[in-house]
């Protein structure tokens, strides 16, 4: 596929490394903020002391610590033998770079439908995975691709049951607390409670999109592992040795307890259904009730702590790029929301915006501002009062144009590397070995959301 090859190319040749490209993102909004905004009697210095606050805002920190457990639990979870030996069910009949690349794409987007952070660690291990068996099996596949389809995920999660927008407009009153000026306060009168899930992510049309956009990227990938070249992958195999006559002595038998961990395990997962039953029922997942439950799944299914500690080593390894970048982009998006930039952007697609067009305006502003801005929970809490004030005063539903804005903001993932740290630590793939893939899955997932959002 020549196109395919063309982008490579150009990828290999400038794309540099996520944390260097974080860097110059904050240097070019920087440089906006304070070339434009100085009439606006913000100065240089009131700009740069914004971003600093901004990297350290204690609620963001907060987010970023359960993202991080979110990897972390996710990671250690996938490690476990029942979920190990179920991956290696899943993946016991592949023989050839076609029916990896499918297998890892189908099962990733899924798995990511019902939970984001779990589905990229998923098609994280499936991507290596596949490389183990290409190696053993000795036959030839493409290994950025397989990368690139177990990144996938993250263009299906944000219209899946772990979307934060469709989640939080779920919420009695959330909509209204979103709105705090004068103009919006006598908006909010006019607002339901709430929008529930069965109106955003369990409608029929937004079902028949996840469906069709599965479909369209496991083609589109089909496609390339047919025209591009493969070669045979070589992976060390670290197989860990213990001695059947190991005798343990005093605490290390506590550290091998599988009674205790089962225990333990059995404590975690009852206290997370008396604690968040209700919420299990409206299928109303949290951060916290997720990171609560892979923990009690996690202590549960490992052999013992020791088993446990050392995939948490592991698991560390894949976050870690990820936890120093989050403050870098939390300045970004303090920068950009403090001076005013996301709402100009939001505004100025509203302004130019009818009742048709209105819900592709906000599919294009939530993808770009997500490629400064890569989290979909901090992007509504901004864009979403814009947004809902604009579709009604369009008459667009909101439902619709809350899953506009989710569309668009989970769609340029595949530009944004950002979340692909974890995958590209666990394969050991660099972000510009997968981006020229995962810009084509881009292209034909925006040409699906764009004709669904046109017929809906």
């Amino acid at each position: 596929m020549n196109l395919a090859i063309l982008v490579e190319k150009g990828f290999r040749k400038f794309i540099p490394s996520p944390f260097t490209l974080a860097v110059i993102l904050s240097l070019f909004i920087l440089s906006l903020a304070i070339i434009f905004k100085s009439e606006d009697q913000l100065s240089a210095w009131n700009i740069l002391e914004i971003w600093q606050n901004g990297m350290w805002e204690p609620s963001l920190i907060v987010f970023a610590v359960q993202m991080m457990l979110i990897l972390v639990l996710g990671h250690i979870l996938v490690l476990s033998k029942p979920v190990s030996a179920f991956i290696n069910k899943l993946t016991s009949f592949i023989n050839s770079n076609t029916t990896a690349v499918v297998t890892v794409a189908v099962s990733t987007m899924l798995v990511s439908f019902f939970n984001w952070g779990l589905g990229l660690i998923f098609g994280a291990i499936m991507a290596r995975k596949v490389g183990e068996i290409a190696s053993e099996k000795k036959f030839p596949i493409n290994y950025p691709l397989m990368g690139a389809a177990g990144y996938s995920g993250l263009m299906v999660w944000h219209g899946g049951i772990s979307g934060s927008a469709p989640l939080k407009v779920a919420e009695n009153g959330h909509l209204k607390s979103l709105l705090s000026t004068e103009s919006e306060t006598n908006l909010s009168s006019s607002l339901p409670d709430n929008i529930p899930t069965d109106l955003t992510i369990f409608s029929s049309w937004n079902l028949i999109l996840f469906a069709i956009v599965v479909i369209t990227i496991t083609s589109i990938l089909f496609i390339i592992s047919r025209k591009t070249a493969s070669e045979k992958v070589t992976f060390e195999q670290n197989e860990e040795t213990i001695s059947s006559e190991q005798v343990l002595k005093g605490a290390d038998k506590l550290d091998h307890s599988g009674i205790l961990k089962f225990i333990f395990g059995i404590l975690l997962l009852g206290a997370f259904f008396a604690s968040y039953w209700n919420e299990i029922l409206r299928f109303n997942l949290t951060p916290n009730m997720l990171n609560f439950l892979m923990l009690g799944l996690c202590i549960l299914l490992h052999k013992n702590f020791v088993s446990f500690l050392k995939a948490l080593d592991e698991a560390i390894v894949g976050a870690g790029a990820i936890l120093i970048q989050f403050p870098i982009y939390f300045g970004i998006m303090a920068v950009m929301r403090e001076t005013g930039m996301i709402n100009d952007i939001a505004l100025f697609f509203g302004s130019i915006a009818t009742e048709t067009t209105l819900p592709l305006y906000n599919f294009f502003s939530a993808g770009l501002v997500n490629i400064f801005v890569p989290s979909g929970g901090g992007q509504w809490a901004i864009q979403g009062p814009i947004i809902l004030q604009t579709a009604t005063e369009l008459n667009v539903p909101l439902n619709k144009a809350v899953m506009a804005f989710a569309y668009g903001d989970q769609i340029t993932n595949m530009l944004q590397p950002f979340w692909a740290l974890p995958l590209l630590a666990i394969t050991k793939l660099k972000a510009r070995e997968i981006l020229p893939y995962t810009l084509l899955m881009m292209f034909g997932g925006i040409v699906v959301y764009l004709l669904g959002l046109l017929i809906i």
